[in-house]
Order: C-alpha cells, then sequence, then structure tokens
C-alpha cells in the first residue's frame, strides 16, 4: 500500500499537477482510509469491497462530518481507486457502486460592497507593512485572485503600465485579468515605498514578502487578512476566498457577462461560475426586502 500511496502522490503533483493544498487534501482523505483499512484488518487496496466503503462512510457520519464533507472524501477517494486500477494495481475498483448524496448547497459568503468601503478607508499608516497590507487586500479584491496564485505571483507576471496581471492558476493554467486604478496605486506605493524596505535580496521576484523579506505563505495571507479587519473596526468575518467571491459577486452586479467572470475566475466549467448568480440574485433579494416600503408587514 505504500509503493501505491507514493504512485499516487507523485501522479497528482506531476501528472494533474495539482497545488500544493489540493494534493494534500486528496492524500489525507487517503491515509484516514488507510488508517481504516488497517483498523478492520484489510490487507490490500485489491480486497476493498462495497460493504467495507459503506461501513467506512458510516463511521464519517457518525463523527458528524457534513454531507459536503463527507463527498469530498468520497471524491479523493474515487480518484485514488481509478489510479489504481488504470495502473493495474487494484482488478475491481469498488467505488462504482457508491453513489454520493447530494450535499447541500451552499451560497459562497461573500462582502457587501458596503462592509468594504470600511475596510478601505482603514489603510492609513505608510509603514512598509501596512503598504504591503493595503496592496494584497486591494490586489486580491480586484483580480478574484486565489491565495495560491498570490503567493505564487511574480513581478514580471505584473504590467503595471496596462493594469493587467498573468495568474498561474489551477491545472498549471494562465489567465489575464486587469485591475483597476485603485489596485494600481497601492500596488505602485507597496513597490515604491514598502517592498525596498522588506526585501533582503535583490534577486527575490516574489511580489508579496512577510517582513524577513521572504514570499508569503498561504498561513501568512490569511493572518494578515484577519489583522486588516481587526484594524477597520469591523465584526465581519473573512477568508481569502471571500475576496474571490466578493470580486465575481460584484461584476455580476454590475452587469458583467457570466462567461467573462468564468474567464476572469479561471473556471472550466461554467456551471461552476454559476453559482455567483444565485448570490446576485439573492442580494437584489435583500435589497428589495429592504427597500421597498410594501415588501413584507411590518
Amino acid at each position: 500500500m505504500v509503493e501505491a500511496y507514493q504512485r499516487f502522490s507523485d501522479y497528482l503533483r506531476n501528472e494533474k499537477h495539482y497545488s500544493e493544498q489540493t494534493v494534500t487534501a486528496y492524500l489525507t482523505d487517503l491515509k484516514q482510509f488507510i488508517q481504516f483499512m488497517d483498523d478492520v484488518g484489510i490487507l490490500s487496496f485489491n480486497d476493498v469491497t462495497y460493504r467495507d466503503i459503506r461501513l467506512y462512510l458510516g463511521e464519517l457520519y457518525e463523527k458528524k462530518l457534513s454531507r459536503h464533507s463527507v463527498g469530498r472524501h468520497l471524491s479523493s477517494l474515487r480518484a485514488a481507486f481509478q489510479y489504481f486500477m488504470a495502473e493495474g494495481i487494484i482488478s475491481d475498483n469498488p467505488f462504482i457502486y457508491i453513489k454520493t448524496a447530494k450535499a447541500e448547497k451552499r451560497l459562497p459568503s461573500f462582502f457587501y460592497e458596503s462592509e468594504l468601503q470600511p475596510i478601505f478607508d482603514s489603510f492609513t499608516e505608510r509603514t512598509p507593512l501596512a503598504l504591503r497590507d493595503r496592496a494584497l487586500f486591494e490586489f486580491m479584491y480586484a483580480t478574484g485572485a486565489r491565495v495560491s496564485e498570490c503567493t505564487g505571483l511574480t513581478l514580471h507576471a505584473l504590467d503595471m503600465t496596462t493594469g493587467i496581471v498573468s495568474l498561474h492558476g489551477k491545472g498549471n493554467k494562465d489567465r489575464y485579468v486587469p485591475f483597476g486604478s485603485f489596485c494600481q496605486e497601492a500596488l505602485s506605493d507597496y513597490f515604491d515605498i514598502g517592498r525596498p524596505e522588506l526585501t533582503q535580496d535583490d534577486d527575490e521576484q516574489h511580489v508579496f514578502l512577510n517582513y524577513r523579506g521572504e514570499p508569503l505563505t498561504s498561513q501568512g495571507v490569511s493572518y494578515i487578512l484577519n489583522q486588516i479587519i481587526k484594524r477597520s473596526a469591523s465584526n465581519l468575518s473573512i477568508h481569502p476566498h471571500k475576496l474571490r467571491h466578493s470580486f465575481a459577486t460584484h461584476l455580476l452586479d454590475h452587469g458583467a457577462d457570466i462567461r467573462t467572470v468564468q474567464e476572469l475566475l479561471g473556471h472550466s466549467s461554467l456551471s461552476t461560475t454559476q453559482i455567483y448568480t444565485h448570490i446576485s440574485n439573492e442580494s437584489l433579494r435583500k435589497s428589495y426586502l429592504e427597500a421597498f416600503p410594501r415588501a413584507k408587514k411590518h
């Protein structure tokens, strides 16, 4: 099993070109299943049966995992066993007989435009780290970039003259995304004043650096965003993807075509982007209920 696990790991990284976060998620789910196999005495992947999988799913539900989480486990294990089948590691794939319970659809959380303005207004300091924080926040909102795309962003990917950035996204795919004047100004201030004070190496090409002059990590980005919210005296919650969700939602709210939004987000499937049309409609409904005098009884 150790060899099969390692081969699957290499396949995800070298052939599928998944991000390290995605690879970790797949392998964590597979490790958990291997632990279950050890606990019940299953010696190899080829010995796993339909009944074993049902028993495993039952254990996940007993741990109070949501249908969404169980579905994610199943997705990881299906991918692993499909790979094992293709490579001849197993002779039968019991996961083809397992149907996934439909997960409850959750609308991604996002900021209303009125909620974002106090955060933008809070960027008043001119220290190197404060200028970096403002540039990072403006960039994530202006481009809808994923965290991994921000941490991996290099100087040559930014064209400050045209206001275009080349983002290296999922599946090793690149896309071009414009950014507006507010983001451009924040980046310029960071490059002129903030970043030169942070960098310890003239050859360092990453855009966003920590206080030691090293490239930011995903954990670092999350920490910075939380600190920004605290400094703005807001009681809102934030996570990196919330800015991406806000980017897509606000584009649609202001009349952007859904296929344009799909292209800007780097979604391979339009159905993935369509979730934001539901958010946009919900935003309209909320505004209507709050503003129209006969929307509801008082």
